[in-house]
């Protein structure tokens, strides 16, 4: 069974979806795993600590302390006990606490010091859920590397009908059971990404850079640890945060990068090129500010090196490569030309032409080339989408 000695904690919340823990922990038992329970305050109103005690063979813990002895229920010992942490419902109240890191008590404690995939299951009536400060913050979770069951479209305790319900506890159950078999993917592989812009200083104030969010370059890196792999990631400045798992190398300019991923490179099975890479870089940096004057400034720019074409010349073939194009222009010509010139065994394909693609945005439209030319083109999706879009790709290269 996909689920057998798998250590899940559940959270629960104020929510009166909070009785439906009760048939989602009996789920998770009779799929034999081990079950744990850190419960709010606010849901104790809902449904009693000894109910989910019961039912999960183990007591229920709310608080930080036990008793009047000082004894204490550890959050971090929590954390690294699980396998996932699931917390099912997620109110409002508790998706902003645990976006913006409000730690007041043990629940969002232990959600801070786990070391697990985190999923969140929403639940709260229609205009809540709608709100643009919950989708806001269910946003910012997906970034940190959560992931997000969503609520689902019914009649509301309010009595109005829309989104907001609860998912069923036998759809979280096949949730989970989808994330541990999708684990296995890229078991012990180890997967190097650079992502973001690099930032090419003129003096000690100003710098050259591009527009580069970093976005899709974190999305593919949390996809690769949920399946299972070891990822490094080689970012530029952005401001976004690494996800859970991943080992992050900060870099500045495009020397840097190319330094950090060469380091990285011998030991990778698996590298993507995500980053938005300076092509060029001025000659010298003033070591003092620039003065403003009344006649027009000019500076040197020279070349920086091609990261993925230098390091496609020490590829292995037992190594994968995968690089990224964004054109304006001739976008299919210009990939298939890449391809061949960095040794790559994969090209994915975005233009700034297609509506919602390209920097900034949290959606995204590619086409992925292979080796030899075949294309596949996709619909504009989330980049979490895409992400498992192209990790699907890199598997049928992987196969062969």
């Amino acid at each position: 069974m996909v689920l057998k000695n798998k250590k899940v904690l559940l959270g629960v919340t104020g929510s009166i979806s909070a009785y439906k823990a009760a048939f989602l922990v009996r789920l998770l038992i009779k799929a034999e795993a081990e079950v744990k329970v850190v419960m709010t305050e606010a849901a104790k109103e809902f449904i009693s600590p000894l109910t989910l005690s019961t039912l999960s063979k183990n007591p229920v813990l709310s608080d930080f302390t036990k008793g009047a002895n000082g004894e204490w229920n550890n959050h971090v010992d929590l954390g690294l006990w699980a396998d996932l942490m699931l917390i099912a419902p997620a109110s409002a109240n508790t998706l902003a606490k645990c976006a913006h890191g409000l730690c007041d008590n043990l629940l969002i404690a232990t959600y801070l010091s786990a070391k697990c995939p985190v999923v969140f299951a929403p639940a709260m009536d229609l205009d809540m859920y709608k709100h643009g400060s919950t989708l806001k913050n269910l946003n910012t979770l997906q970034e940190f590397g959560n992931l997000i069951i969503e609520a689902e479209s019914g009649e509301l305790a309010s009595g109005l009908v829309g989104q907001g319900r609860l998912a069923e506890p036998e759809a979280i159950l096949e949730f989970l059971k989808n994330h541990f078999t999708k684990n296995s993917d890229f078991e012990d592989k180890r997967v190097v990404i650079t992502a973001g812009p690099t930032v090419e200083s003129i003096d000690p104030v100003r710098f050259i850079s591009n527009h580069s969010s970093g976005k899709m370059g974190y999305a593919i890196a949390n996809a690769f640890v949920n399946a299972g792999a070891k990822v490094h990631l080689v970012s530029g400045p952005v401001n976004i945060s690494a996800p859970k798992g991943v080992e992050l190398k900060s870099v500045k300019s495009a020397q840097e990068m190319f330094e950090a991923t060469k380091e990285l490179f011998g030991g990778a099975d698996i590298i993507v090129y995500v980053a938005a890479v300076a092509d060029y870089t001025p000659e010298s940096v003033a070591e003092q500010k620039l003065k403003k004057s009344d006649d027009d400034l000019s500076i040197k720019l020279k070349r920086t090196l091609d990261i993925a074409g230098t390091l496609g010349k020490l590829k292995t073939k037992n190594q994968i490569a995968v690089g990224f194009a964004l054109e304006t222009n001739n976008a299919k010509e210009n990939a298939l030309g890449k391809l061949d010139r960095k040794n790559l065994d994969m090209i994915v394909l975005n233009s700034l032409q297609d509506s919602g693609a390209g920097f900034r945005y949290d959606t995204n439209k590619v086409t992925i080339v292979h080796k030899g030319g075949d294309m596949k083109a996709f619909e504009l999706k989330t980049k979490d989408e895409v992400a498992l879009d192209i990790l699907n790709e890199i598997k049928t290269i992987q196969s062969k």
